[in-house]
């Protein structure tokens, strides 16, 4: 930021609605630690997702199936540290507000009081309709997920593009315009043809995030890790890489351990040293033992 540059405000609800108005795009990215929260603050993003497919980028897990609720709080809580001027939004892991409202809603809560998202993210229409509305009717703001929904992707047929024929399009429009109805304050729509999003966004007046689903959508979101290279996994026909830091910090390490194993690192330079006196009088002490 320039010395003359304003300072950026904080992102609200009602700055997210003025953009989508203008055609401003709204730049979403996912976090999951404190080092990535700043990071992404400081390169101006506008919202922050603690997505549940922290799963794998950084737990490890084959899918976002086995992800917990105190797993994600932990990660989600990171992030907050992070964060002064993004919307942080947190998304409810499987098995954790499909049962019940009451369910629903003691795990957002969790999410607002012990993490400080502005929003909870659920996935899927159906009866992940019901729970937004119960949600929205106790006063959490609600990021509804429609189209290819990690969670339920078996049920899909695998990470695969939805919505490819009218009537399976006409399915993800529907569920979309279901959890608006319902309150919801956002909604994010993956892999889905371009002519899907084209065709849903005159029939939504709340912003819409897209990954995957063209540049129709009011903005974009993408995984830091998919974006920046560090995922040593397979990426989604959508994804950028904008960096490879995953091959830098290999060299990195390596080069690190190389000169560890030569000899050549720690140098005098990276050492601390005694006063002279010191020293002698440290032998000194010793050589009385």
């Amino acid at each position: 930021m320039s010395a003359h540059a304003a300072p950026r405000k904080r992102v609200t609800l009602a700055s997210l609605a003025t953009k989508k108005e203008a055609g401003d795009p709204i730049v979403m990215v996912t976090a999951y630690d404190h080092p990535s929260a700043q990071i992404v603050e400081d390169a101006g993003v506008d919202m922050v997702l603690v997505g549940d497919s922290a799963a794998m980028t950084v737990l490890g897990y084959e899918s976002t199936v086995p992800v917990t609720v105190d797993e994600m709080l932990m990660l989600t809580k990171a992030v907050r540290r992070g964060l002064t001027i993004p919307l942080l939004v947190g998304d409810l892991p499987f098995g954790s507000y499909e049962a019940s409202d009451e369910l629903a809603i003691a795990t957002a809560q969790r999410f607002v009081k012990e993490a400080g998202v502005d929003l909870v993210k659920i996935e899927r229409g159906g009866s992940t309709v019901d729970r937004a509305r119960a949600l929205v009717r106790v006063g959490i703001p609600v990021v509804g997920h429609v189209g290819l929904t990690p969670q339920t992707a078996t049920a899909l047929g695998g990470y695969r593009a939805q919505g490819r024929t009218a009537e399976a399009a006409l399915a993800v429009i529907d569920d979309a315009l279901a959890l608006q109805d319902a309150g919801c304050s956002m909604l994010v729509i993956e892999a889905v043809p371009s002519e899907v999003t084209a065709a849903l966004m005159p029939l939504l007046d709340i912003p819409v995030i897209g990954i995957g689903a063209g540049a129709d959508a009011d903005g974009q979101v993408l995984v830091f890790h998919d974006l920046l290279g560090l995922y040593d996994g397979g990426a989604a026909k959508f994804v950028k890489r904008y960096a490879a830091l995953r091959d830098a910090a290999v060299a990195g390490v390596s080069e690190y351990a190389a000169e560890v194993r030569g000899g050549v690192y720690p140098g005098a330079e990276h050492g601390y040293a005694m006063p002279a006196d010191e020293a002698a009088r440290l032998g000194e002490l010793l050589a009385r033992r």
